[in-house]
């Protein structure tokens, strides 16, 4: 009789029917994340295994094993930078523009050390953040010690997360192949490389907020917020209310925040010039709405980084420090 797979008893575990399956432990699913970034598994256990993870959801206990895992195959340089911030962004933008990037820049610009990575390409029609930045001035990092160079240039870096594990990146490529997302979308948004004491997390599905919250906590990550942002992007929605769950030292929480904008619904952007991006930041437009999402994000990271206790005050902090920016900053980064 042939050997079982040494892989083959983590899918045993998630598909044994409706009542036998159980979610793995943080233990199983950082040594099975281990195998598949080893390149020891066979194609056909890493399709059953992702999938059935996809129907299942995955638990936090699995995220933080997974996360452990990848953590453990990165390639750090010599002097680790400090950085404040560790912003994900995974999902692209495909109704709006993504203003979010003009709040980041607005903390960097008063000093904040942000480190962004993300991915590209894995869902047609989207403006991902890569090229968005670029076009503002921000080339993407090509290798973690040139993004140490950019966090001390500009207090901001943006890696694509094939540098950070070419790996992964191929993962989360075979999302045509499933027709599905995987669950590597999700831990790839936690690596924190250069263990940022801040997280900011930016999700589509509602549920998944339980399922970062949960990990976060596991993965002992001093402070996180996340929440349903545009397009899956860590942007305020403007016109909907805002639920943000938060881990501060261990202790979760969830906020409530009322929306900032009357109207209930915003038409989508079909031209999502990002030109304007620069002209919205530099004052030659105004857009009440992209206005509001930038100052609304703002005021979620503020309060998330502990600049102050209450959301009203949040967001007159955010609102100041979007109206006293730099508006010629471009003009010196381009």
């Amino acid at each position: 009789m042939t050997e079982p797979h040494p892989f083959s008893r983590f899918v045993a575990i998630l598909g044994r029917g409706k009542s036998l399956t159980r979610s793995l432990t943080s233990e199983e699913a950082e040594e099975a994340m281990g195998m598949i970034l080893r390149d020891e598994v066979l194609p056909e256990q890493l399709g059953a295994f992702m999938m059935l993870l996809r129907v299942k959801e995955e638990s936090p206990e699995e995220i933080a094993g997974f996360v452990h895992a990848a953590r453990a195959t990165f390639t750090l340089p010599d002097t680790v930078p400090q950085v404040d911030i560790d912003w994900s962004s995974y999902a692209g933008k495909r109704r709006q523009l993504p203003w979010f990037l003009l709040s980041a820049l607005v903390l960097a610009r008063n000093g904040y050390r942000i480190f962004m990575h993300g991915t590209e390409g894995h869902t047609p029609g989207r403006l991902y953040t890569r090229e968005a930045l670029a076009l503002l001035g921000f080339p993407a990092a090509r290798s973690l010690e040139e993004a140490v160079d950019h966090i001390d240039r500009h207090n901001l870096a943006y890696v694509p997360l094939e540098v950070l594990s070419p790996k992964l990146r191929s993962l989360i490529d075979l999302r045509p192949v499933f027709g599905l997302r995987s669950p590597v979308h999700t831990l790839s948004r936690m690596l924190n490389p250069f263990a940022a004491p801040y997280m900011l997390q930016g999700i589509f599905h509602p549920g998944y907020m339980e399922t970062h919250q949960g990990a976060a906590v596991l993965l002992e990550q001093p402070h996180m917020a996340v929440f349903r942002g545009e397009g899956g992007e860590i942007e305020r929605r403007p016109n909907k209310p805002c639920e943000v769950w938060t881990v501060h030292d261990g202790k979760k929480e969830i906020e409530r925040w009322p929306p900032l904008l009357p109207e209930p619904r915003q038409a989508p952007d079909p031209e999502m010039h990002t030109l304007d991006l620069q002209a919205l930041w530099r004052g030659e437009i105004t857009n009440d709405y992209a206005e509001a999402a930038v100052t609304g994000t703002l005021a979620i990271v503020l309060k998330a980084l502990g600049r102050t206790d209450s959301m009203e005050s949040a967001r007159t902090m955010a609102q100041s420090l979007w109206q006293n920016r730099d508006k010629d900053w471009f003009l010196e980064v381009a």
